[in-house]
């Protein structure tokens, strides 16, 4: 091996098996900053208002506001925990006002 390449694997080596549980983009944890519920281990980021930043937070629970999956990935209210249904206005008016929010019901 040219002694270019063997030095660049000696200095990566240690860096590839090295697993982290939280990145700095991804597999956020609640409370930190985000732009996309991908980038969230609960898969809700989170903003309280149109001017405030969005953070990671817990999915809704049974009896919580929610708001139906989205393509925009940010919500004013998190989607439902597994299992759980939001009942709300799917209407494109409730989307386009944003008042599109409902109730996580258990569907059983």
């Amino acid at each position: 091996l040219p002694p270019c390449l063997l030095l660049a694997l000696l200095l990566l080596a240690p860096a590839l098996p090295a697993r982290h549980k939280r990145g700095l983009i991804f597999n956020l944890d609640t409370g930190e900053l985000c732009l996309q519920s991908a980038q969230c281990k609960s898969g809700c980021c989170h903003r309280h208002s149109g001017l405030s930043l969005a953070r990671c937070a817990l999915k809704a629970a049974e009896f919580q506001e929610c708001s139906p999956k989205s393509i925009y990935g940010v919500y004013y209210k998190c989607p439902c925990e597994s299992g759980l249904t939001c009942d709300a206005d799917k209407t494109i008016v409730g989307s386009i006002t944003n008042s599109d929010f409902g109730i996580c019901k258990d569907p059983r």
